[in-house]
Protein backbone atom coordinates (compact mmCIF):
# COMPACT_ATOMS: atom_id res chain seq x y z
CA UNK A 1 0.00 0.00 0.00
CA UNK A 2 1.19 3.67 -0.76
CA UNK A 3 0.01 6.19 1.78
CA UNK A 4 -0.24 9.86 2.52
CA UNK A 5 0.40 9.97 6.54
CA UNK A 6 -0.75 13.99 7.67
CA UNK A 7 0.32 13.86 11.45
CA UNK A 8 0.51 16.66 14.41
CA UNK A 9 3.89 17.38 15.26
CA UNK A 10 4.34 19.46 17.98
CA UNK A 11 7.68 19.37 20.48
CA UNK A 12 6.27 20.33 23.59
CA UNK A 13 3.37 21.80 25.18
CA UNK A 14 4.18 25.55 25.08
CA UNK A 15 5.66 25.26 21.61
CA UNK A 16 3.12 25.82 18.32
CA UNK A 17 2.20 22.55 16.11
CA UNK A 18 1.34 21.77 12.67
CA UNK A 19 0.36 18.95 10.27
CA UNK A 20 3.27 17.70 8.80
CA UNK A 21 3.04 15.30 5.23
CA UNK A 22 4.44 11.68 5.21
CA UNK A 23 4.25 9.96 2.33
CA UNK A 24 5.11 6.46 2.85
CA UNK A 25 5.02 2.97 0.54
CA UNK A 26 5.52 -0.76 1.07
CA UNK A 27 3.15 -0.68 4.11
CA UNK A 28 1.71 -4.04 4.38
CA UNK A 29 -2.75 -4.52 4.82
CA UNK A 30 -1.78 -6.83 7.52
CA UNK A 31 0.23 -4.39 9.84
CA UNK A 32 -1.13 -3.07 12.60
CA UNK A 33 -1.43 0.89 12.71
CA UNK A 34 1.55 1.02 15.26
CA UNK A 35 3.36 -0.89 13.56
CA UNK A 36 2.67 1.06 10.49
CA UNK A 37 3.95 3.97 12.80
CA UNK A 38 6.79 1.98 13.74
CA UNK A 39 7.86 1.30 9.86
CA UNK A 40 7.58 5.07 9.62
CA UNK A 41 9.76 6.15 12.09
CA UNK A 42 12.24 3.85 11.43
CA UNK A 43 12.30 4.96 7.82
CA UNK A 44 13.04 9.06 9.70
CA UNK A 45 15.34 7.75 11.54
CA UNK A 46 17.26 5.75 8.95
CA UNK A 47 17.31 9.53 7.24
CA UNK A 48 18.42 11.18 9.72
CA UNK A 49 14.73 12.98 11.37
CA UNK A 50 13.11 12.53 14.50
CA UNK A 51 10.81 9.86 14.89
CA UNK A 52 6.96 10.68 15.51
CA UNK A 53 6.13 10.35 19.45
CA UNK A 54 3.28 8.58 20.29
CA UNK A 55 1.89 6.48 23.54
CA UNK A 56 2.16 2.63 23.38
CA UNK A 57 2.61 0.21 25.53
CA UNK A 58 0.78 -3.58 25.76
CA UNK A 59 -0.16 -3.54 22.20
CA UNK A 60 -3.16 -6.26 23.25
CA UNK A 61 -5.90 -3.34 23.35
CA UNK A 62 -5.97 -3.48 27.51
CA UNK A 63 -3.26 -0.79 28.95
CA UNK A 64 -5.76 2.36 27.31
CA UNK A 65 -2.21 3.78 26.19
CA UNK A 66 -2.56 4.49 22.30
CA UNK A 67 -4.75 7.29 21.95
CA UNK A 68 -4.54 8.23 18.72
CA UNK A 69 -7.35 10.79 16.62
CA UNK A 70 -7.55 9.24 13.10
CA UNK A 71 -8.99 10.80 10.11
CA UNK A 72 -11.55 12.37 12.80
CA UNK A 73 -12.09 9.45 14.99
CA UNK A 74 -10.64 8.72 18.13
CA UNK A 75 -8.66 5.01 17.52
CA UNK A 76 -9.49 5.20 13.85
CA UNK A 77 -12.59 3.96 12.03
CA UNK A 78 -13.06 0.44 12.97
CA UNK A 79 -15.02 -0.12 16.30
CA UNK A 80 -14.40 -1.88 19.61
CA UNK A 81 -10.84 -1.81 18.97
CA UNK A 82 -8.07 0.41 20.36
CA UNK A 83 -5.49 1.75 18.07
CA UNK A 84 -2.77 -1.09 18.20
CA UNK A 85 -6.11 -3.62 17.03
CA UNK A 86 -6.59 -1.69 13.92
CA UNK A 87 -4.89 -2.68 11.05
CA UNK A 88 -3.80 -0.93 7.82
CA UNK A 89 -6.40 -3.32 5.75
CA UNK A 90 -9.20 -0.97 7.05
CA UNK A 91 -7.66 1.88 4.72
CA UNK A 92 -7.59 2.19 1.33
CA UNK A 93 -3.98 1.83 -1.44
CA UNK A 94 -3.13 5.40 -2.13
CA UNK A 95 -5.35 7.02 0.85
CA UNK A 96 -4.75 9.93 3.16
CA UNK A 97 -4.96 9.39 6.44
CA UNK A 98 -4.97 12.35 9.30
CA UNK A 99 -3.35 11.26 12.53
CA UNK A 100 -3.60 13.80 15.84
CA UNK A 101 -3.25 13.55 19.38
CA UNK A 102 -6.70 13.50 21.47
CA UNK A 103 -7.66 16.88 22.02
CA UNK A 104 -8.83 18.75 25.37
CA UNK A 105 -7.64 21.12 27.40
CA UNK A 106 -7.75 18.04 30.48
CA UNK A 107 -5.66 15.90 28.13
CA UNK A 108 -2.52 18.51 27.16
CA UNK A 109 -0.08 17.70 24.66
CA UNK A 110 3.51 16.55 25.92
CA UNK A 111 4.64 15.55 22.24
CA UNK A 112 3.05 15.11 18.98
CA UNK A 113 0.37 12.67 19.23
CA UNK A 114 1.10 12.05 23.05
CA UNK A 115 -1.09 13.93 25.56
CA UNK A 116 -1.18 13.87 29.32
CA UNK A 117 -3.76 11.77 30.59
CA UNK A 118 -2.46 12.04 34.50
CA UNK A 119 -5.96 13.84 34.60
CA UNK A 120 -8.25 10.58 35.00
CA UNK A 121 -5.34 8.92 37.48
CA UNK A 122 -6.40 12.29 39.55
CA UNK A 123 -10.30 10.86 39.29
CA UNK A 124 -9.19 7.26 40.28
CA UNK A 125 -7.52 8.73 43.42
CA UNK A 126 -10.28 10.86 44.40
CA UNK A 127 -12.54 7.84 45.15
CA UNK A 128 -12.11 4.49 42.51
CA UNK A 129 -11.39 2.62 44.93
CA UNK A 130 -12.53 -0.06 47.70
CA UNK A 131 -10.95 0.55 51.39
CA UNK A 132 -10.46 -2.65 52.72
CA UNK A 133 -8.88 -4.22 55.76
CA UNK A 134 -5.97 -6.01 55.35
CA UNK A 135 -4.90 -6.96 58.97
CA UNK A 136 -5.38 -10.45 58.25
CA UNK A 137 -9.30 -10.51 58.98
CA UNK A 138 -10.21 -10.39 55.27
CA UNK A 139 -12.92 -11.82 54.13
CA UNK A 140 -13.33 -13.70 50.68
CA UNK A 141 -15.01 -11.88 47.87
CA UNK A 142 -15.99 -15.26 47.00
CA UNK A 143 -17.96 -15.84 50.14
CA UNK A 144 -20.00 -12.46 49.19
CA UNK A 145 -23.48 -13.70 47.25
CA UNK A 146 -23.53 -11.21 44.18
CA UNK A 147 -26.63 -11.78 41.63
CA UNK A 148 -25.24 -12.43 38.22
CA UNK A 149 -27.34 -9.82 36.83
CA UNK A 150 -25.47 -6.45 38.82
CA UNK A 151 -21.94 -8.60 38.37
CA UNK A 152 -22.30 -9.17 35.12
CA UNK A 153 -23.12 -5.47 34.66
CA UNK A 154 -19.94 -4.33 37.21
CA UNK A 155 -17.81 -6.64 35.18
CA UNK A 156 -18.64 -4.58 31.92
CA UNK A 157 -18.40 -1.38 32.85
CA UNK A 158 -14.69 -2.74 34.89
CA UNK A 159 -13.61 -2.96 31.33
CA UNK A 160 -13.06 0.88 31.00
CA UNK A 161 -9.40 0.84 30.13
CA UNK A 162 -9.22 4.77 30.78
CA UNK A 163 -7.81 5.42 27.17
CA UNK A 164 -9.52 8.51 27.02
CA UNK A 165 -11.76 8.04 23.61
CA UNK A 166 -14.82 8.78 24.94
CA UNK A 167 -13.38 12.65 26.38
CA UNK A 168 -12.04 12.96 22.83
CA UNK A 169 -14.65 12.40 20.96
CA UNK A 170 -17.02 14.48 22.98
CA UNK A 171 -17.52 18.12 21.79
CA UNK A 172 -17.37 19.03 25.02
CA UNK A 173 -14.75 16.85 26.43
CA UNK A 174 -16.21 15.56 29.09
CA UNK A 175 -15.48 12.01 30.95
CA UNK A 176 -18.24 11.24 32.48
CA UNK A 177 -18.17 8.40 30.62
CA UNK A 178 -15.08 7.32 31.92
CA UNK A 179 -16.39 8.70 35.58
CA UNK A 180 -19.42 6.97 35.32
CA UNK A 181 -17.81 3.81 34.38
CA UNK A 182 -15.38 3.27 37.35
CA UNK A 183 -18.66 4.57 39.96
CA UNK A 184 -20.71 1.78 38.73
CA UNK A 185 -17.90 -0.98 38.86
CA UNK A 186 -18.24 -0.57 42.34
CA UNK A 187 -21.69 0.69 42.93
CA UNK A 188 -23.41 -2.70 41.89
CA UNK A 189 -21.43 -4.72 44.02
CA UNK A 190 -22.00 -5.03 47.76
CA UNK A 191 -18.53 -4.10 48.24
CA UNK A 192 -18.59 -0.92 47.01
CA UNK A 193 -21.96 -0.05 49.08
CA UNK A 194 -19.75 0.93 52.39
CA UNK A 195 -17.88 4.25 50.60
CA UNK A 196 -20.43 4.78 47.86
CA UNK A 197 -21.53 8.26 48.94
CA UNK A 198 -18.17 9.78 49.59
CA UNK A 199 -16.80 7.77 46.10
CA UNK A 200 -19.58 9.89 43.82
CA UNK A 201 -18.90 13.05 45.63
CA UNK A 202 -15.24 13.07 45.57
CA UNK A 203 -14.83 11.36 41.56
CA UNK A 204 -17.13 14.10 39.99
CA UNK A 205 -15.94 17.15 42.39
CA UNK A 206 -12.28 15.78 41.08
CA UNK A 207 -13.33 15.61 37.31
CA UNK A 208 -14.93 18.86 37.15
CA UNK A 209 -11.55 20.35 38.99
CA UNK A 210 -9.43 18.90 35.79
CA UNK A 211 -11.16 21.03 33.67
CA UNK A 212 -13.55 18.41 31.77
CA UNK A 213 -16.91 19.54 29.96
CA UNK A 214 -20.41 18.97 30.63
CA UNK A 215 -22.44 15.75 28.95
CA UNK A 216 -24.89 16.66 26.76
CA UNK A 217 -26.22 12.85 25.83
CA UNK A 218 -25.01 13.50 22.61
CA UNK A 219 -23.45 9.21 22.20
CA UNK A 220 -20.60 9.82 20.81
CA UNK A 221 -18.35 8.62 23.90
CA UNK A 222 -20.11 5.22 23.48
CA UNK A 223 -19.62 4.34 19.71
CA UNK A 224 -15.98 5.51 20.20
CA UNK A 225 -15.21 3.58 23.41
CA UNK A 226 -13.05 0.51 22.34
CA UNK A 227 -14.53 -1.85 25.44
CA UNK A 228 -18.30 -0.55 24.17
CA UNK A 229 -19.23 1.07 27.96
CA UNK A 230 -23.02 1.94 27.73
CA UNK A 231 -24.44 5.31 28.41
CA UNK A 232 -26.25 3.22 31.28
CA UNK A 233 -23.39 4.06 33.24
CA UNK A 234 -23.62 7.37 33.21
CA UNK A 235 -27.53 7.55 34.07
CA UNK A 236 -26.04 5.48 36.99
CA UNK A 237 -23.77 7.56 37.88
CA UNK A 238 -26.20 10.19 37.91
CA UNK A 239 -28.70 8.58 40.37
CA UNK A 240 -25.77 8.22 42.60
CA UNK A 241 -25.23 11.68 42.84
CA UNK A 242 -28.41 12.64 43.43
CA UNK A 243 -28.77 10.71 46.00
CA UNK A 244 -25.76 11.61 48.14
CA UNK A 245 -28.15 15.37 47.96
CA UNK A 246 -30.01 13.92 50.62
CA UNK A 247 -27.60 12.56 52.97
CA UNK A 248 -25.31 14.50 55.23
Amino acid sequence: MNLTLKIWRQSNSESKGKMVEYPISDVSPDMSFLEMMDFLNGRLINKGEEPVAFDHDCREGICGMCSMFINGEAHGPDRLVTTCQLHMRKFKDGETITIEPFRANAFPVIKDLVVDRSSFDRIQQAGGFVSVNTSGNTQDANSIPIEKYDADRAFDAATCIGCGACVASCKNASAMLFVAAKVSQFSLLPQGKIEATDRVRNMVKQMDEEGFGNCTNTGACEVECPKGISLENIARMNREYISTLFKS
